[in-house]
């Protein structure tokens, strides 16, 4: 399992923050550009073929050696085994929301050569762009636009914080108008070859350290979505303008962030306001507008509408009081998925791995519903702290995770597994 850990050292600095430990991977920045550079080395020191798509989204492959001499040592549409996640992060991210994935599935795929493997259907190693959201706010947006979720004219009117238009970015970050060089295929049908998809990832959340194991199955992902909140009132002077005078979105936000905390504990959800832009952000002004965003997830759809539904409504009651105005605007929601039960059966029946649900959304989940069979494998995080500097899973737990993706895949990949396709 050398692999891995020599992979791991090297994408370690990547990004990272001297002041905090986090990262900052942002899509379209020389760190996270540097990410994708190693993916694609990687890649070539293992003989795999790169196929891409317009975004840059790719799958390295491993062709397996054809049953007939004439057919394509691609396979057939349908027949690939693909692992993988991405490596982009959250603004000062942890270490293995995503790499984790990406740098098991080439160790996964050692793991195999190593034990002398030939696969009889393609395996492949993917990596999808901007999964986070962290730049355009969309999550997972390498992945949707892969399977169609997403179409190119939606994510052409996406701007980052700074106003640089989607399609500006890629541009500048010299991003491929089509497939990487080297590719055997066209950016249309990067998906064409998928059969199914297993991600492997770091758990965000104690389930598996409640329950004393290093590897778990997932069930499902919660619905979930996005919703901007925006808060207008009239800017003016902090010190002459009289309290009872003040039209103050700052205020009818706060409330509403505290209404949001206590409905989400009420309904047994979650609910957060985690970013907050305010004009005109001077400390000696009320501020004429504040947006916020909400991040709300539940275990239902009905449950996730009724939530944000009731944050909605006590925000406006406050604004009534405050003499603002509120309106808000789902930027993104994802609905619940349900990965492919007789597939995360196969994984986790011979193994006694626990099967669990997620409250976090994952590219996985993108490719369930576009109606790939679809699979994740959770690796044990000692704090359940993710999205964060302090972040972790331990080496032990992650060369557990590696043992258990090469399983996982040697049994897809077997004949008997691919005539059954």
């Amino acid at each position: 399992m050398s692999d891995f850990e020599a992979m791991w050292r090297e994408l370690l600095p990547i990004g990272r923050s001297a002041a905090t430990g986090g990262y900052f991977r942002t899509p379209w920045t020389a760190a996270e550009r540097e990410c994708v550079a190693w993916f694609h080395e990687q890649a070539a020191a293992r003989g795999l073929r790169l196929q891409g798509d317009r975004l840059g989204n790719t799958i390295a492959w491993w062709d397996a050696a054809p049953a007939d001499p004439g057919s394509p040592a691609a396979g057939p549409a349908g027949s690939g085994v693909v692992t993988g996640s991405h490596l982009d992060s959250v603004l000062d991210g942890g270490a293995f929301d995503g790499p984790l994935g990406v740098v098991s599935a080439f160790a996964a795929l050692d793991a195999l050569r190593d034990r002398g493997v030939t696969p009889a259907r393609p395996v492949g190693v993917a990596l999808f762009l901007e999964e986070e959201g962290s730049r355009f706010g969309q999550a997972c947006l390498g992945s949707r636009l892969a399977t169609g979720a997403t179409t190119w004219e939606q994510a052409a009117g996406l701007q980052d914080r700074d106003g640089v238009w989607f399609l500006d970015a890629l541009e500048r970050a010299g991003a491929p108008a089509g497939a990487p060089a080297g590719s055997a295929a066209g950016p249309a049908n990067l998906l064409d070859r998928v059969g199914c998809f297993v991600e492997l990832h770091v758990e965000q959340g104690r389930d598996l350290v409640d329950r004393d194991a290093a590897v778990g199955v997932a069930s499902a992902i919660w619905p979930h979505g996005r919703y901007r909140f925006d808060f207008a009132g009239e800017a003016n002077h902090a010190g002459t303008t009289r309290m009872e005078d003040r039209r103050d979105p700052m205020l009818t936000y706060a409330t509403t962030a505290l209404a949001a905390n206590k409905q989400a504990r009420l309904f047994g959800q979650r609910a957060t306001f985690g970013r907050v832009d305010v004009h005109p952000n001077g400390t000696n002004a009320v501020p004429s507008r504040v947006t916020a965003w909400l991040d709300a997830r539940a275990e239902s759809a009905d449950r996730l509408d009724a939530l944000v539904a009731e944050v909605g409504r006590l925000g406006q009651e406050w604004a009534g009081r405050d003499g603002t105005t509120l309106e808000v605007a789902a930027e993104s929601v994802s609905g619940e998925v349900r990965f492919d039960a007789g597939l995360a059966q196969r994984l986790a029946g011979p193994r006694d791995w626990p099967v669990i649900a997620t409250m976090a959304g994952h590219d996985a989940g993108v490719l369930s519903a576009a109606g790939v069979p679809t699979a994740m494998l959770f690796v044990r995080n000692p704090t359940g702290v993710s999205h964060s500097p302090a972040e972790h899973a331990e080496a032990a737990d992650c060369l557990a995770g590696v043992a258990a993706l090469a399983d996982v895949l040697e049994q897809l990949v077997a004949p008997e597994a691919a005539d059954g396709a």
